[in-house]
C-alpha cells in the first residue's frame, strides 16, 4: 500500500480503536489485530502526531508498579474520524468502479 495512504488509514484505525474508550499502546494494537497490522515503533509516532494535532489528550496513571499513558480522543479527533471515514468510503466506491466488483 502506498505509505501516505497506509499512513491516513492507521490514523483513522487508531482514532476509530479510541472511539470506543480511552486506551494505551498495547491495547491500542491489541484491538487492532486482525483488522490491520501495526507495530508499537508505528503507533507511537502517530499517537504523537494525533496528540499535537490537537485530536488526542493524554494523562499518565500507575499500573502494577508502571507508568502507563492513556490516550482519549477529542471533539477535533472525532470530527477527523468522521472526515476519514468519509473518504475511505469514497476511496472505496471508487475502487468498485473501477474493478467492477472483482476485489
Amino acid at each position: 500500500m502506498e505509505i501516505q495512504l497506509k499512513k491516513g488509514v492507521l490514523e483513522i484505525c487508531v482514532l476509530s480503536a479510541l472511539e470506543r474508550g480511552e486506551s494505551y499502546g498495547y491495547k491500542i494494537i491489541s484491538d487492532l489485530q486482525g483488522i490491520i497490522e501495526i507495530s508499537e515503533s508505528t503507533l507511537y509516532p502517530i499517537l504523537k502526531r494525533l496528540e499535537a494535532g490537537g485530536c488526542l489528550t493524554t494523562r499518565t496513571a500507575e499500573f502494577s508498579g508502571r507508568l502507563r499513558r492513556y490516550y482519549k480522543i477529542t471533539r477535533l479527533g472525532l470530527s477527523k474520524l468522521k472526515a476519514g471515514q468519509n473518504d475511505l468510503m469514497e476511496i472505496n466506491q471508487i475502487y468498485k468502479k473501477i474493478f467492477k466488483g472483482r476485489i
